[in-house]
């Protein structure tokens, strides 16, 4: 161990050593004792000495050399391997090929259906096969987050053709380092772990947004759906945690297609981070027959149908996981008379970035009876569900027993669903 001793605000005659040189300007009288003391000029107050000045300017004739070097090397490597050339512009370019979005895979209605994240896994793969950019891995949890590039190997020294990423049980190294490579260009680089797991990277996620990188953040086993794991691993507030990042498009699809048309909108955000917020159970895989096409995630919520024979007297809005349970409660209230819109809302911020024309369409203001479904924290969601409406969500941390278990006991269910309806309409 290599250890280096420093005096915090070294030559400062008054303050060197103290935590106010390290909290506090100096002023001029202790910036003047300082020159005095190191026998350094007071005059000009940006002292730059000439053979210092010289040594640095140097590094505009040296850069422009390398600039030079580095143009013609390019042109010879078109001249010699022109597609390959234009490959290699198109990605440092942040195009996308033309072709992208084709083979993508399109899921069937299942009443059972998928983990998102196991949706989230072909769906990776599909672009993965025509976008030969994307590139990335998991903090050691890659048969788990479903992020492994199949048919491809590690990235390791002698393997650098490899497209997956050891990045070891270190998220936020790994975070830093997908910055790295989102800032650098050329790649897309994307990083998983478990959705509780955000905590530790949370410095890279906020600089990500902070500066306009776009990286791809996948966080799979999204909410006390993750079940024996138990309240260390079950994520409640980390979805409040991660709106309140300024610049963060936050998407947790409600089934498979959704998480098709989710992964789209992270592709295609080459100057903003994504998060992809996936769920470890299956959810089922709505019948776009009946229900709006899932290319509505696109604009953040969207209404999936009008339940009823008349105007819809409430809106139930919910995201992932959740969306299949307000839908069979709107099923079962319409058997009642009750008159329901139905809205997948998979992203806050993709929402209100939306006209408001767009936004009252979907929830008109004179409809206010209105119920928000989600397992984690409520907050936030009052903005959506406004003074008559309310929230089904977590108010405490989750507990380990299995994932249906849970959710009964949580309240999180369609019988707890009517409930509420039934009160917000008695309320009016």
């Amino acid at each position: 161990m290599i250890a280096v001793r420093t005096e915090i605000g070294f030559g400062l005659p008054n303050r060197a050593g103290t935590e106010k040189a390290h909290g506090e300007a100096p002023g001029d009288e202790e910036l003047d004792g300082a020159k005095r003391k190191l026998d350094w000029p007071l005059s000009p107050r940006f002292f730059i000495p000439e053979d210092v000045l010289a040594y640095f300017r140097q590094a505009v004739d040296r850069g422009w050399q390398l600039e030079m070097n580095w143009q013609a090397r390019l042109a010879a490597y078109r001249a010699e391997l022109p597609e390959l050339a234009a490959e290699l512009e198109r990605r440092l370019c942040s195009e996308l090929p033309t072709d992208w979005e084709a083979g993508l895979p399109e899921f069937p209605a299942d009443p059972k259906g998928i983990a998102t994240r196991a949706a989230s896994g072909k769906t990776l793969n599909a672009i993965a096969a025509r976008t030969p950019e994307l590139i990335g891995g998991s903090a050691d949890l890659a048969p788990s987050n479903l992020t492994w590039i199949k048919d491809t190997p590690a990235f390791q020294p002698g393997s650098y053709q490899g497209r997956n990423f050891h990045f070891g049980v270190r998220e936020h190294a790994m975070g830093a380092i997908v910055n790295g490579m989102a800032v650098h260009g050329g790649v897309i680089p994307y990083g998983g772990t478990f959705m509780i797991f955000s905590d530790y990277m949370r410095p890279a996620i906020r600089l990500s947004a902070l500066s306009h990188y776009p990286s791809i953040w996948v966080f799979t086993h999204d909410s006390i759906g993750l079940g024996e794991d138990g309240p260390t691993h079950q994520p409640v507030e980390h979805l409040a945690a991660l709106r309140a990042i300024p610049g963060l498009v936050v998407l947790r699809p409600a089934d498979a297609n959704e998480v098709v048309e989710a992964w789209k909108v992270a592709i295609s955000r080459r100057h903003a981070p994504t998060a992809l917020v996936f769920s470890r159970q299956p959810v089922p895989t709505l019948d776009r027959s009946i229900y709006t096409e899932a290319s509505g995630l696109r604009r953040g919520a969207y209404i999936l149908a009008d339940i009823g024979e008349q105007t819809p007297e409430i809106i139930l809005m919910a995201s992932g996981s959740e969306v299949s349970l307000i839908v069979e409660a709107a099923l079962k209230l319409a058997v009642e008379g009750v008159s329901v819109r139905l809205v997948s809302f998979p992203s806050w911020e993709l929402f209100a970035a939306q006209d408001q024309a767009y936004r009252e369409a979907v929830l008109p203001p004179k409809l206010g009876p209105r119920l928000a479904v989600e397992a984690g924290v409520s907050q936030g969601w009052e903005r959506w569900v406004g003074d008559k409406g309310a929230v089904i969500g977590m108010s405490s941390f989750g507990a380990s027993a299995p994932y249906k278990a849970l959710y009964q006991n949580f309240g999180i269910t369609v019988e707890n669903i009517l409930l509420k309806v039934r009160d917000l309409l008695l309320a009016g």
